[in-house]
């Protein structure tokens, strides 16, 4: 073969590797994908955005477009209603919505625990020193029917209170719960990091009622140590119908905690928004010092955490207790494995 022919072959195989790259690297030919977030703007859900901005989306061929809730609640609303393909949100949507007979996936697990704190509000009429005092007290949670009123009615429970016991608020998150509480709005509430920093800041240490932040607050609350939180669920026929999808945005997430965990907490505020850091990055520093402990380092859901889930939602949900739901079918890691 002439030498002039052999370039042109090897000028055209590089002009293909140049044009898939672009592809994957400009937004020639991404994958759309439509994602619900329950409260983009707490640091629970910071690896969704993170993601973003480290382009690791881009990197797996997808368009993902994120759309912000007050709430997980209504996050999975979008979902049922077919605006969203996938929701970060918590585990426990999946075990709920089982019990109906309408089967969702956890298929990428983003926390270890919660990363939710229940706390008094300084100054409000209603004083409470102990989780006994809220009888008859205003609590504040994202929203009605959230993860964070079952976190609270399970810890109601443990200490001789049921839920009929107190009147719940939607405060939702960030700006939101940050005025209710300093309004004096609820006597106890819900809060995620920064809200919770921000809080601080203004009124010192708040008094911890329940801490579902770490693995020990996790067991001293609710009697489990695991206990999987933020995830990314989809509904079963769409993960059969979009596998590749599914492995890729979960290959984009692993990626992202994987990198959480090997840079410090400043290294990760500069590679967010400037709208999620705030005015005072040096508060958004502290709160994500507070919350990187809790990211899951492999994306994989654990079968015990699974378990403990599952507990506190049939104690809360009389519907999923009758309904015995196939944990199994609630979560998968293949496309981790992927």
């Amino acid at each position: 073969m002439k030498l002039s022919r052999i370039a042109a072959l090897v000028l055209a195989a590089g002009l293909v590797v140049v044009s898939c790259t672009r592809t994957r690297s400009t937004g020639g030919a991404l994958t759309p994908v439509r994602m619900a977030v329950g409260g983009q703007g707490q640091l629970v859900y910071l690896p969704i955005t993170l993601a973003q901005s480290l382009g690791y989306y881009r990197d797996e061929g997808l368009d993902v477009t994120i759309e912000d809730f007050a709430g997980g609640a209504k996050a999975l609303e979008a979902l049922i209603g077919g605006s969203a393909d996938v929701v970060s949100g918590f585990y426990d949507h999946t075990i709920q919505l089982a019990a109906q007979g309408k089967w969702l996936t956890a298929f990428v697990t983003m926390l270890r625990v919660p990363g939710l704190v229940l706390a008094a509000v300084p100054g409000a009429s209603h004083r409470v020193a102990r989780v006994e005092d809220l009888k008859g007290a205003r609590i504040g949670i994202t929203a009605p029917g959230s993860s964070s009123q079952m976190l609270v009615e399970y810890l109601l429970d443990r200490h001789g209170l049921a839920a009929s016991d107190v009147s719940f608020v939607g405060i939702g998150a960030g700006a939101t719960a940050v005025a209710a509480f300093e309004h004096q709005q609820v006597d106890a509430g819900i809060l995620a990091e920064p809200a919770r920093s921000e809080i601080e800041r203004r009124t010192g240490p708040l008094p911890l009622l329940g801490d579902f932040s770490t693995p020990a607050g996790m067991q001293a609350a609710v009697g489990s140590d695991s206990y999987p939180a933020g995830v990314l669920y989809a509904e079963r026929g769409w993960l059969q119908a979009h596998p590749d999808t599914a492995a890729r945005l979960s290959r984009a997430i692993v990626r992202t905690l994987t990198w959480i965990n090997e840079h410090s907490a400043q290294e990760i505020a500069d590679r967010m928004p400037p709208r999620f850091r705030g005015d005072d990055e040096s508060l958004y520093v502290q709160a994500l010092t507070r919350t990187r402990p809790i990211f899951s380092t492999d994306g994989v859901m654990p079968a015990e955490g699974a378990q403990a889930v599952a507990s506190l939602v049939a104690f809360a949900l009389p519907a999923v207790r009758q309904a015995h739901v196939d944990l199994t079918q609630t979560y998968t890691n293949q496309f981790i494995k992927k």
